[in-house]
């Protein structure tokens, strides 16, 4: 049976975006300080953009207007993603420290192309 949404913050896709975002800002921290205007902020602001993007599509007056904010969500996601690996290949973090956001990227992800592809076809948008 479907859960009943009240909120964005109801959305399970919404609450793993924020775990996300936590999880890229505290990666971040770690990063040299001289990438504070650089990758850091580009991670982190790709990050936050992905619950961001969540939220204000679900503040949306129509089912269009939702959908096309969660593909913005899907679009930093992807950015997000790129931006995680290439701190990887330029060794400013570890496999086993981007282990954990990668992780939930790919969770993110399927939960998006889940709760867009139901929208698409008319579902209620308001149940999880």
């Amino acid at each position: 049976m479907a859960t009943a949404i009240n909120s964005y913050q109801d959305l399970t896709v919404w609450q793993r975006s924020m775990d996300l975002a936590v999880e890229c800002y505290g990666l971040t921290k770690e990063f040299p300080k001289e990438e504070i205007y650089g990758l850091t902020s580009q991670v982190r602001r790709s990050a936050a953009s992905i619950a961001a993007n969540i939220a204000e599509g679900y503040g949306r007056e129509s089912t269009g207007a939702y959908v096309h904010h969660l593909k913005i969500a899907q679009g930093s996601l992807k950015e997000l993603e790129t931006h995680l690996i290439l701190s990887g290949r330029v060794g400013m973090a570890t496999v086993l420290q981007t282990q954990l956001a990668l992780s939930l990227i790919t969770e993110v992800a399927k939960m998006l192309r889940s709760l867009i592809r139901r929208l698409q076809d008319g579902r209620n948008e308001r149940e999880n």
